[in-house]
C-alpha cells in the first residue's frame, strides 16, 4: 500500500466514506509500522462537494473530459495560428461542451444518490473552465484527484505570446582583406615620364580591385543572410499552414464530440422526464388505491359486524 493507492481508493469513493475509509487505511498503515503513510492518509482532505462531482465525472467520462483540457491548449495556440473566425467557432465549442460536461457531472453525481444544488453545479461549470484556461489546472483536473473546486481569474490566455525574433545564420568567416596596395614610391632616380603614368595607372587599377572585393565580399554576406531568412520564413510558412490543418481537424473531432454527448444528454433527459412523468402519474393511482381499499375494508367490518349482531340476536 502506497500514498498514490490510498488516495486513488478515497477520492473514488461517495463522501459519506470518505472520512470511515482514511481511518482505515491510516490504522493499516499504522499495524504495518509504517507511522509516515499513516500521517499522510490522516492528512488527505475530504473533497467538497464540487470536487467530488468532478472527480466522478473524470472517473466516468474520462475521453471527454481528456478532450475539454485538449480543446482548452487548442484554444491556447490557436492565438497565434487562426483567424477570428475559427477562433470564435473554437470559443462556441467551449461553451457547449463546457455546459455539456457540467450537466453530465451533475446526472452522474445524482445518480449517485448526491442531488447537486445551483451554487454546486457553478463551482463544477467553474472549475471545468479553469481546467480549460490553465494547463496546470487541467492536469489537477485529469488526476481525479481535487479536494476543491478550482477559480480561473486570469485574463485570455493563459500564455504570453512568444517573443518572435529573427534568427540569422552564422556570418561567414571574413575573407582576407587584399594586400594593401604598395605605398607610391618615390620616383625612382632617372624614371621617365611614361614610366610615372604606368605606375601610377597601376596603383589605380590595384586600389578600384580592393575596393571591389571589399563591396563583393559585403553583399555576398548580405545575399546569404536573406537566403537563409526566406528559407526560415518558408519553413514557418509551412509549420503554420499544417497546425492549421490539424487545429481544422481536431476542431471538428471535438463539435463531433460535442454534438455526440449533447445528443446523449439530450436523450437521458427525455427519458428521465418521461420516468418523472410515469412516476407521478403511479403515485396518483397507488393514492387512489390505497383510498379504494381502506373503504372497501371499512365496508367488510361493518358487513361482518352486522352478521354477527343478527347471528346472536337469535329468533325472536
Amino acid at each position: 500500500m502506497d500514498l498514490d493507492e490510498v488516495a486513488d481508493e478515497l477520492y473514488a469513493v461517495p463522501p459519506e466514506e470518505f472520512i470511515e475509509l482514511r481511518k482505515a487505511r491510516q490504522d493499516e498503515a499504522k499495524a504495518d509500522g509504517d507511522k509516515a503513510l499513516a500521517k499522510e492518509i490522516g492528512a488527505l482532505p475530504k473533497p467538497s462537494a464540487a470536487a467530488w462531482a468532478c472527480n466522478l465525472l473524470v472517473r466516468e467520462q474520462r475521453a471527454e473530459t481528456e478532450g475539454l483540457v485538449e480543446l482548452g491548449d487548442l484554444l491556447r495556440e490557436a492565438q497565434e495560428n487562426l483567424a477570428g473566425e475559427q477562433l470564435r467557432a473554437l470559443d462556441v465549442q467551449r461553451r457547449q461542451l463546457l455546459t455539456a460536461l457540467t450537466r453530465q457531472a451533475r446526472s452522474l453525481a445524482n445518480g449517485e444518490g448526491h442531488p447537486v444544488s445551483t451554487s454546486v453545479a457553478t463551482q463544477i461549470e467553474e472549475t471545468l473552465r479553469a481546467a480549460m484556461s490553465d494547463p496546470e489546472a487541467g492536469r489537477a483536473l485529469l488526476t481525479g484527484r481535487l479536494t476543491s473546486p478550482m477559480n480561473y481569474s486570469g485574463m485570455g490566455t493563459t500564455v504570453a505570446k512568444p517573443d518572435l525574433r529573427l534568427v540569422h545564420p552564422a556570418r561567414p568567416e571574413p575573407t582576407a582583406k587584399p594586400a594593401k596596395a604598395p605605398a607610391a614610391t618615390k620616383k625612382p632616380a632617372g624614371e621617365s615620364a611614361a614610366d610615372r603614368r604606368a605606375r601610377e595607372q597601376e596603383e589605380r587599377r590595384r586600389a578600384a580591385e580592393a575596393k571591389r572585393q571589399r563591396e563583393l565580399a559585403a553583399a555576398q554576406e548580405t545575399a546569404d543572410a536573406a537566403a537563409a531568412a526566406a528559407e526560415e520564413a518558408e519553413s514557418a510558412l509551412e509549420e503554420h499552414r499544417r497546425a492549421t490543418e490539424e487545429l481544422t481537424a481536431r476542431r471538428e473531432e471535438l463539435q463531433a464530440r460535442v454534438e455526440e454527448l449533447a445528443d446523449q444528454l439530450a436523450e437521458a433527459e427525455r427519458e428521465a422526464a418521461e420516468a418523472a412523468t410515469a412516476l407521478k402519474r403511479e403515485e396518483r393511482r397507488l393514492v387512489a388505491a390505497e383510498r379504494e381499499a381502506a373503504e372497501a375494508a371499512e365496508a367488510r367490518d361493518h358487513a361482518i359486524a352486522r352478521v354477527t349482531k343478527l347471528s346472536e340476536a337469535g329468533p325472536g
